[in-house]
């Protein structure tokens, strides 16, 4: 049997530099105490499945990245009743650098929202070296660093205790995704979509701030709003403000979109519109908007919406473009955009559209 070898403590291997939004773990004397492959039979370390459950709880996922036989493994977390807390696991004798990255872009996050978590000073060394965006934790003082400011999201919402769940079942997706044969509106159809739009409630107040602040490739303005400005502007009757949210067979995606509507003159104006990025490649980006031009119609007003260049936003850019607004007045990056509500479009065919009295 290999001797273990004996490294000084540190908590992290280098400074952290913003929010952790997903945890990567080794198994071997990390998640368990023990090596599997040597001695069979291991046993979870303690603490350590408090850590995950905690942050788990707060919207902070968890990863694997062991060098082990996968099959062990995979066979140990089961048995461990540990397997479904872990997304998209990377097991095998690669580089723990290499499964990171995979590990990320997978779940399309920044390496510098990871966290990996090791009892052995050469693998964080070596994670490093090739990622050093990434934040290193010494698997010996999870208890001091996990709890950390940079572990603790900005925002712990209603939304938070199901985000892997919403991430298991974008995997499920991009599995199918992967496997189908067909065209892009065939396997949207598939999906059975739901897209259901209502007036803001209290309770949703704080996912809508917090898209205000996540959102950046597909928000108007750029603008971000807090919890009270928010509740101000729901209870305002020249204002409304619209939550969305899509589910599809597999579960839902959560509150994905947010609209904020002044109607305090002839012409409504769209102060606000954002969708996140995580529905950008279901198709469903224009009809939170279409939406708003219905009701803009369906009032005898007319529709203009602010747009502020933000270097990340073209997308609603070209989004605003393909439902029929016009430019009709720049100032610096701020640009006022007109709508044409004769040229109002139905939402597509592969989504069922809910609207909420």
């Amino acid at each position: 049997m290999t001797q273990a070898v004996t490294t000084p403590v540190t908590e992290t291997v280098k400074p952290v530099r913003g929010r952790i939004k997903c945890v990567v773990w080794d198994l071997d004397n990390t998640v368990w105490d023990g090596v599997l492959l040597e001695d069979g039979e291991v046993r979870v370390r303690p603490g350590v499945v408090e850590h995950i459950r905690r942050l788990d709880a707060m919207g902070v996922l968890h990863s694997v990245a062991s060098k082990n036989d996968p099959d062990a493994a995979l066979a140990a977390l089961e048995r461990l009743g540990l397997a479904d807390l872990f997304l998209y696991p990377r097991i095998s004798w690669n580089p723990k650098s290499t499964a990171i990255q995979e590990i990320a872009a997978k779940l399309n996050l920044g390496l510098d929202a990871f966290a990996f978590v090791d009892d052995q000073e050469f693998e964080r060394a070596e994670v490093a070296h090739a990622l050093p965006q990434v934040t290193l934790v010494d698997a010996e003082c999870i208890d001091t660093a996990l709890v950390r400011p940079e572990f603790r999201p900005r925002f712990v919402t209603d939304e938070s205790g199901r985000r892997r769940a919403m991430y298991q079942s974008q995997l499920a997706r991009d599995d199918l995704q992967a496997e189908f044969v067909g065209t892009s509106e065939d396997f949207l159809a598939g999906l059975d979509m739901t897209f259901e739009i209502a007036r803001a409630q209290r309770e949703d107040l704080q996912r809508a701030e917090e898209l205000t602040v996540r959102t950046n490739q597909l928000n108007s303005t750029g603008r971000t709003y807090s919890y009270d400005e928010l509740d101000a502007l729901r209870s305002s009757p020249d204002h409304l403000l619209l939550v969305a949210s899509l589910t599809d067979r597999f579960g839902s995606y959560g509150k994905i979109g947010l609209a904020l509507v002044e109607r305090a003159t002839p012409n409504w104006r769209l102060n606000m519109l954002l969708m996140s990025c995580r529905v950008l490649s279901r198709g469903v980006g224009s009809v939170l908007l279409g939406h708003v031009m219905g009701l803009a119609k369906a009032a005898g007003a007319g529709l203009e919406a602010d747009f502020v260049e933000t270097g990340r936003n073209r997308m609603m850019q070209i989004t605003y473009a393909f439902s029929g607004f016009r430019e009709v007045a720049r100032d610096g990056a701020h640009t006022t955009l007109a709508a044409d509500l004769d040229a109002l479009q139905p939402p597509p065919a592969y989504v069922r559209l809910r609207v909420e009295p």
